[in-house]
């Protein structure tokens, strides 16, 4: 063929096939478990060698890897990314370092599929976290040394506050592969993001007496050399280490064989689990490994069929959330196999968190507000519960007693419905100004109670409580400004006390957009009478 002569669009068309048959045969379910699994043995070892440090996964990649965490965490990649690098004040993660702080450091699982060592919120997003944190502490312990009480009162094992203000680190610590010139432009905004932090009302007092050192990141990979003999104690160093643990492996994906079968190993396969896991979840992947992992490629599909409308059953019975996996499976031959080659269409958002967790504790109450953000699961297990307003697509059972006590307005997240919460907020506010002016405890719930119910939570905070967070009907509302500052220091409030809270940006739009208009039409109103 001539150098000039253009490749022929049927020749082009089958090597884009076969690329695609190649890609979904290594991509398959068993790879991924498979992967995820290997990989975990990794984790586990790091693991061990501070085993007093507690075992964090930050959501959602990094819940694959171990059968145990301690707690989760929530940093987005998205943060650290080049050119848009960023400090986001509604996912400030404030139990991490109060964890820290109390045991010493921590552990942080996180992986990433895109040929890197690291994920971006490892590289950028924790190291500008922590610089943020750290220089907000320093301010703070920079204003009681300059007061009396400062200068005389002890704390932090004995050790005086002005002893701890001069040993303070507020230097940014990035890994090396982090450019000279990427470093410098996270420096330049330190100052700017170290003001929002102290204008957002986060209670930086408390962090300031649990954390006896600065926070400081570390990293460890597979690639990482550790002499076992020279491991040092996590409180032997000078700061309070964060130990950010990439799991998998980088590089492209490797076919590997064993004894009985061979298999393709992933980098990152925990990474956009609803591609994969077919309505999975990591909780009943660990409960099942064994299972999973003996059955082989031939039959892994099959068996997760199985386990997850087990599971689907075992909670449909006890009245919990349990939507139907819906599947189509393909009728095309990908390297041989017909039937086993299914293709998720409506896949569960799987429930994240710590197994054998007390379904009273996943009920989060907001101070003394009479106001609780709660998963629907929970609904007429938790205690002290009044009235319900459930956020969740499915209607959920509650006992006669709850008829009058009960609202159902089926919310969908912005992705699928950018004007749902909005259209709903109203019936939600009122029914809320109705029931807690009665005196009554009000959960609001959703499926997981992470984002709709948090974002359904704020509208009525800042509708209807004043800046002391006591119940006014709405009094208050009229004299304040509804700022994006505004919602920025209520979320933060929020998440002090339901510490899974991350809320997506197009469900805060709506709650923004609520408030404007509620306000737009007091004022209306005003000019009217």
């Amino acid at each position: 063929m001539a150098e000039n002569e253009k490749e022929p669009r049927t020749t082009r068309d089958s090597i884009y096939r076969a690329a695609r048959r190649i890609k979904r045969r290594d991509n398959s379910l068993y790879n991924a478990l498979r992967s995820i699994y290997q990989d975990s043995i990794f984790v586990d070892e790091i693991s061990q060698l501070w085993p007093k440090l507690p075992l964090l996964a930050n959501l959602r990649c990094g819940l694959w890897y171990s059968p145990r965490f301690d707690a989760t965490c929530y940093f987005k990649s998205t943060d650290g990314h080049t050119n848009n690098l960023s400090f986001n004040t509604s996912r400030l993660n404030l139990h991490l370092p109060l964890l820290a702080g109390e045991k010493g450091g921590c552990i942080i699982i996180d992986s990433t599929r895109k040929g890197k060592r690291f994920p971006d919120s490892m590289s950028k997003t924790i190291p500008i976290w922590s610089c943020v944190l750290n220089r907000s502490i320093f301010n703070h312990l920079k204003r009681l040394c300059n007061t009396d009480a400062g200068l005389t009162s002890d704390d932090h094992d004995g050790g005086n506050i002005r002893q701890v203000f001069d040993k303070w680190d507020c230097s940014l610590h990035l890994p090396l592969w982090v450019s000279k010139t990427e470093k410098a432009s996270i420096e330049a905004r330190l100052d700017e993001w170290t003001r929002q932090l102290d204008e957002s009302g986060a209670d930086i007092a408390s962090l300031a007496s649990c954390l006896r050192k600065p926070l400081r990141p570390l990293w460890v990979s597979q690639k990482t050399v550790i002499w076992l003999n020279e491991v040092p104690e996590h409180d032997s160093w000078d700061f309070t280490p964060l130990i950010l643990v990439s799991a998998s492996a980088s590089g492209e994906v490797e076919h590997r064989t064993n004894s009985e079968f061979s298999w393709s190993y992933i980098p990152g396969a925990g990474d956009d689990e609803e591609s994969w896991a077919r309505g999975l979840s990591p909780s009943v992947f660990w409960t099942h490994v064994d299972d999973l992992i003996d059955s082989g490629p031939g039959l892994c599909n099959q068996k997760v069929a199985e386990i997850v409308e087990n599971e689907r059953v075992y909670r449909a019975q006890r009245g919990q959330e349990a939507p139907q996996v819906v599947v189509k499976c393909s009728s095309k031959s990908y390297g041989g196999a017909k039937s086993d080659e299914i293709l998720s269409l409506s896949v569960p958002k799987p429930k994240v968190g710590m197994k054998n967790v007390d379904e009273e504790s996943l009920v989060s109450w907001l101070a003394s507000t009479n106001l609780a953000v709660g998963s629907s699961q929970v609904v007429g297990k938790a205690t002290s519960i009044d009235c319900i307003i459930n956020c969740d697509q499915n209607p959920i059972s509650v006992p006669l007693s709850y008829h009058e006590e009960h609202l159902h307005l089926p919310m969908k997240g912005s992705k699928f419905d950018r004007f749902s919460i909005l259209k709903n907020l109203p019936s939600a506010v009122n029914f809320a100004k109705q029931k807690l002016r009665m005196d009554k405890k009000l959960l609001v719930c959703c499926q997981d109670g992470e984002d709709i119910s948090v974002c359904v939570c704020l509208a009525i905070l800042i509708s209807l409580f004043n800046e002391e967070g006591a119940f006014d009907g709405g009094k208050s509302f009229e004299e304040k400004s509804i700022t994006k500052m505004e919602m920025r220091r209520m979320l933060i409030f929020i998440c002090k006390y339901v510490v899974k809270a991350r809320p997506s940006r197009g469900n805060l739009k709506q709650v923004f957009g609520f408030l404007s208009s509620q306000r737009e039409n007091s004022d209306e109103s005003e000019s009217r009478g």
